[in-house]
């Protein structure tokens, strides 16, 4: 049986739209038969009561009675009433009850607070945000002043505890004071056990962190999230009046979108409970003042670097110094930073990447290993050079003595023995001596002269007539020899 609302939408859609049939069901989800049934009738016609006696009848007021002093459930009603007499069926008694049994909505208390009591924090979530070539998903830290309903909001892609205190301090800073108690829900970043009836055994990081700002934890009750009313529904305020339909831009755009939502929006809209803008109320609000060093919101932890003198984070790899390969390290985890210490000297810092899978090197951190390599490379160097000759030793004395940089032309000397070989390379040397030039160029020079090829003198070929050797050549004067 339809309503005669349903009724007049199903002859609207067919008279004035021209939808078919399987197009009214579609738009009403309603069965095709009903759509057809009420489609050949000319006017409503409500289904006549059946004066038809129940065999449930006789029972209905003891039923009535029953439900009245205990929540029974239908089975039970139809087992007692059926001890009474009761020979219907299961069904009729169900769908009785139903009818019948009383509705019953939780009730809850309206809190109220007064300036500077209270703010309520919670987390919440949102699809994911691209980070590099990864995604993460979005979360975003929620706080609310209860009286002014003053908001700060702040997204993240991690609820760790470093970005739970980092965003707190945050909150404070950007209200300008502490609240005189904080209400959260039960997550372990704050509350490590819970039970009714004991008291809570509350996150040493978190109780540190109030004991520094000087505010109180509230935590709500076990499955009491209501109780932190003004920021569960601010949550769904972002969702709807800022997330919903937004194309996801960089985390950082995102962050400034919306610091500027919030100016402009949420703290200046007229609040539907108090009929004011929050930023108008806030300054009502009675704060504490905030302390004069603020809280070192890291975490803590100690990591082994690899051979490869890496720590490795959250699927990423971050450098230190090579000599610290295979140390066991002090890591302090910053939502924008790494800081890593060997005892208590820093030994390197890197910025904080969410992305995955990446490796992310200081330059300064693989020069000693680096210099080592160099230096036990040029001890090789050295060796060889002193083997290719008995004077290779003072050689190089005097190349220290007369050259700023005598390592660059034993290198060059060392590569010449390989080209012309180690004994005429010794030769040069020792000819070097007797010439007095103490250099890689000398060296280079003498063998080249020596590695030349002497071509042997060829006979001597005329092509002109007048280079003939019919020369006439005067008498010789021999009177000189009669002497």
């Amino acid at each position: 049986m339809i309503s005669y609302e349903i009724f007049c939408k199903i002859r609207h859609y067919r008279d004035r739209d021209g939808l078919n049939k399987s197009q009214i069901a579609k738009a009403l989800a309603l069965d095709l038969r009903t759509v057809e049934k009420w489609l050949e009738k000319k006017q409503f016609q409500p289904r006549k009561s059946s004066s038809r006696p129940s065999k449930l009848d006789p029972f209905k007021s003891t039923v009535v009675m029953m439900l009245e002093t205990h929540p029974y459930s239908a089975r039970q009603v139809f087992q007692r009433i059926q001890e009474e007499g009761f020979t219907g069926g299961y069904t009729i008694v169900k769908d009785y009850v139903s009818r019948i049994r009383p509705r019953k909505s939780p009730a809850f208390l309206k809190l109220a607070f007064a300036p500077g009591e209270c703010a309520q924090v919670d987390w919440g979530s949102f699809g994911s945000i691209a980070v590099g070539e990864t995604r993460r998903r979005l979360s975003f830290f929620v706080m609310v002043m209860c009286y002014s309903r003053m908001m700060y909001l702040e997204f993240t892609v991690s609820q760790t505890m470093e970005h739970w205190l980092s965003c707190h301090q945050n909150a404070l800073q950007f209200f300008g004071g502490v609240p005189k108690k904080i209400m959260i829900d039960n997550l372990k970043s704050a509350v490590i056990k819970r039970a009714v009836g004991q008291a809570p055994v509350f996150n040493q990081r978190y109780l540190d962190f109030a004991d520094h700002y000087g505010f109180t934890i509230a935590p709500c009750g076990v499955a009491k999230g209501n109780e932190k009313g003004r920021v569960e529904s601010g949550v769904g305020y972002i969702k709807k009046n800022f997330l919903a339909g937004l194309t996801m831009p960089a985390l950082e755009a995102l962050q400034r979108a919306g610091r500027e939502w919030l100016s402009s929006i949420a703290n200046q809209r007229i609040h539907g409970e108090t009929r004011k803008k929050p930023a108008d109320l806030f300054g009502e609000e009675r704060l504490n003042p905030l302390p004069s060093q603020e809280y070192d919101c890291a975490t803590i932890t100690q990591m082994r670097a690899s051979s490869q003198f890496r720590i490795a984070l959250d699927s990423n790899r971050y450098s230190v110094p090579a000599e610290y390969a295979n140390c066991k390290l002090a890591v302090k985890i910053y939502p924008d930073r790494l800081c890593i210490y060997e005892k208590n000297k820093l030994v390197a810092r890197h910025r904080r990447s969410y992305d995955r899978y990446q490796d992310f090197e200081d330059p300064d951190h693989p020069k000693e290993l680096l210099a080592q390599r160099r230096k036990a490379h040029n001890q090789q160097i050295l060796k060889r050079f002193l083997s290719l000759s008995t004077k290779a030793q003072a050689y190089y004395q005097k190349l220290e003595d007369r050259r700023m940089n005598p390592f660059a032309h034993i290198r060059k000397i060392v590569a010449l023995s390989e080209i012309y070989g180690p004994e005429a390379v010794s030769r040069a040397i020792d000819d070097a001596f007797t010439f007095a030039a103490f250099s890689c160029e000398y060296i280079a020079n003498i063998l080249e002269q020596r590695a030349k090829v002497k071509k042997e003198p060829a006979a001597l070929h005329l092509s002109r007539k007048e280079d003939l050797l019919e020369l006439e050549v005067a008498e010789p004067n021999l009177e000189l020899y009669k002497l």
